[in-house]
């Protein structure tokens, strides 16, 4: 589950992360969003590719591999193996520069080569000791403190100061207390949230526009005018058409005629304001009134040549 961190303005000015790709750098941020109270992960490349990286899938779990190895070299990150042969990380400044308020028991196990170093901050022992808790002794390495369990135990809150969490040297305050977010509740499409399906009902006898029996969508009537083309048209212009379109379909509009217009609309590559023209001449353009048919007559001579020829033979 995320959480609230705090990033600190140092970290921007830090020769450590400046030592890593930007990438690198932007996975270590998101490791501080992830991580457990007690700055502990999984280290499994493709689990945090999906955490931080879900919505850049070109840069998949092997890119963030590179990223971990280069925060591990920098030694920003801890990575070691834990029960099982499973391995797991932590972020091996994490009592320095985060205070957890309530901070949550590890369901990880601890880190062999830091966990005594984590604990051994001057004056969190005494503290600890004052708030009736009793900070674990330090282990010797390769010795696992912790091992993974099922069951979160609420800390007690410490009241440690900045002196003693060795915080004096940073001006912006830490975050205090997680929780008081909600996720947004997710309302229903309302005016230009994305394309909406009608019930257009049935056809009624007579000439003018009645809407379509079948319910089409202004999405599917623009898919339809970009698969037609030659090249697909530009974003923008198939944006303005697809405003055009749903217009015309909540003004009842029959798809067959905006279809007819949409046709007109990719021959002459008109401007995409100039669609309810086309769907108009579409529906209303009265059929070219065909001309008399000319009778053939058979040549016979006049009766009259003088009449017919004015004389002129």
């Amino acid at each position: 589950m995320a959480r609230i961190r705090t990033i600190k303005p140092e970290a921007f000015v830090s020769e450590s992360l400046a030592a890593v790709s930007l990438t690198a750098e932007r996975t270590f941020l998101g490791l501080l969003t992830q991580a457990d109270d007690q700055g502990r992960h999984r280290d499994h490349a493709a689990v945090i590719a999906g955490q931080l990286w879900v919505l850049r899938p070109e840069h998949g779990p092997a890119d963030v591999e590179t990223d971990l190895a280069q925060l591990a070299d920098a030694g920003l990150i801890c990575r070691y193996t834990g029960p099982g042969d499973k391995r797991y990380l932590h972020v091996v400044t994490w009592h320095q520069h985060q205070k957890i308020n309530r901070a949550s028991k590890s369901r990880l196990p601890a880190c062999p080569h830091h966990d005594d170093r984590a604990g051994s901050v001057p004056g969190v022992a005494a503290v600890a000791a004052g708030a009736g808790i009793t900070e674990p002794s330090p282990q010797p390495h390769g010795t696992l403190r912790e091992s993974s369990g099922h069951v979160r135990e609420p800390a007690v809150n410490l009241g440690i100061d900045d002196e003693v969490t060795g915080q004096g040297d940073f001006t912006e305050p830490s975050v205090r207390k997680q929780g008081g977010l909600r996720e947004a509740a997710v309302t229903p499409h309302g005016p230009d949230l994305g394309p909406r399906i009608m019930d257009l009902g049935s056809t009624p006898a007579g000439g003018a526009s009645a809407p379509a029996p079948d319910t089409v969508s202004a999405q599917q009537l623009i898919a339809e005018y970009a698969a037609a083309c030659a090249h697909r048209p530009p974003k923008d212009v198939l944006g303005h058409l697809g405003q055009q379109v749903r217009k015309l379909l909540d003004e009842g509009i029959a798809p067959a005629h905006i279809r007819a217009g949409l046709e007109r609309h990719r021959v002459k590559g008109l401007h995409p304001s100039t669609l309810p023209s086309l769907v108009n001449e579409a529906m209303n353009a009265s059929p070219a009134t065909p001309t008399a048919p000319v009778v053939h007559r058979a040549w016979t001579n006049p009766t009259d040549v003088e009449a017919a020829f004015g004389g002129n033979l």
